[in-house]
């Protein structure tokens, strides 16, 4: 299926995804998705995982039939709203941004953290994770912000995010918040739905 990408206000991505499942018909696409990713963030001696939208406004779907898909979309009352008033858009994937997405994505659409083995002043040994798919494409590396700066492209766009890394000594006793918009049980877990905040 070819990949696409219903962009949306910031801040609604959720309730078009919920529009989408309640809405259109199974038949005309196959997935609909937001891009997620985990990010370190480490408070009062403990390092936290996060989980927040990769890519702001931007909701993914796949279909075989993207027309009949946009026109059913152009149909629903809440679409045509945001059509008027210029809020949403329908744009297509190239071929090798969605094989890039499905490259560092896991099954619950979520770009997990990344581990970097290094010598504590910089030089990197050894990657694991998604950040291994793009290591060519990594900007800037912040150790001490537990990020790396990458260069994603989509829809022809450059786009720079921060990806979440982890090292060696972060491995032991790791919280994950769901209070604030992530779901999931630790680094590197498949786990997507959890009720509180808990150490792993």
């Amino acid at each position: 299926m070819q990949w696409y990408v219903l962009q949306t206000r910031t801040g609604e991505e959720e309730k078009l995804v919920d529009l989408v499942h309640k809405l259109v018909p199974d038949y005309l696409y196959g997935t609909c998705f937001v891009v997620r990713q985990e990010q370190l963030w480490r408070r009062r001696q403990q390092n936290l995982i996060h989980v927040k939208h990769t890519f702001p406004g931007y909701v993914f779907i796949t279909s075989k039939e993207p027309k009949a898909l946009f026109f059913c979309l152009k149909k629903l009352p809440a679409m045509a709203r945001m059509l008027a008033a210029d809020e949403f858009a329908f744009l297509s994937l190239e071929k090798e941004e969605a094989d890039f997405l499905k490259q560092i994505l896991d099954e619950d659409y979520v770009i997990r953290l990344s581990y970097m083995d290094t010598d504590g002043q910089g030089k990197i040994f050894q990657i694991k994770g998604p950040l291994a798919e793009c290591a060519d494409q990594i900007v800037r590396i912040r150790f001490g912000k537990r990020y790396a700066l990458v260069k994603f492209m989509i829809h022809g766009e450059e786009k720079n995010v921060l990806l979440g890394i982890v090292l060696k000594g972060d491995l032991h006793g790791v919280v994950f918040d769901e209070n604030m918009g992530g779901k999931g049980r630790g680094i590197g877990k498949k786990d997507s739905k959890s009720s509180s905040s808990h150490v792993v």
